[in-house]
């Protein structure tokens, strides 16, 4: 599989790690949005969060928990947690990832 975020998963490419779990890993996105822009992304391949909900929902929560702790330790307190599912809605990767905007960072 050809899939940049199972290649992360798998040490094969760099990132800037941010957090991980038995079941996620966070990384910084590498073309931030926002002051904070933190990808969570589950370390099985799903396509999209719909996916991943049907079919690992345990892994979902997991994502959802590492993404608010995350946006916790690196925004004041405000911040988005957002999915894109399918190519209308924006989705570039098509592995599963939850994207954690603030633009209020910690500092």
């Amino acid at each position: 599989m050809d899939c940049i975020f199972c290649k992360i998963v798998a040490g094969e490419i760099p990132a800037s790690l941010m957090g991980e779990t038995e079941h996620s890993i966070a990384f910084k996105d590498i073309s931030p949005r926002q002051p904070v822009h933190i990808l969570v992304v589950p370390k099985n391949h799903h396509t999209n969060v719909a996916d991943l909900a049907f079919n690992d929902p345990d892994a979902l929560v997991d994502l959802v928990q590492l993404g608010s702790k995350l946006a916790a330790e690196h925004s004041k307190g405000s911040f988005r947690l957002s999915f894109n599912t399918g190519t209308e809605a924006g989705q570039t990767v098509f592995h599963a990832h939850g994207h954690i905007t603030s633009t209020t960072p910690k500092n």
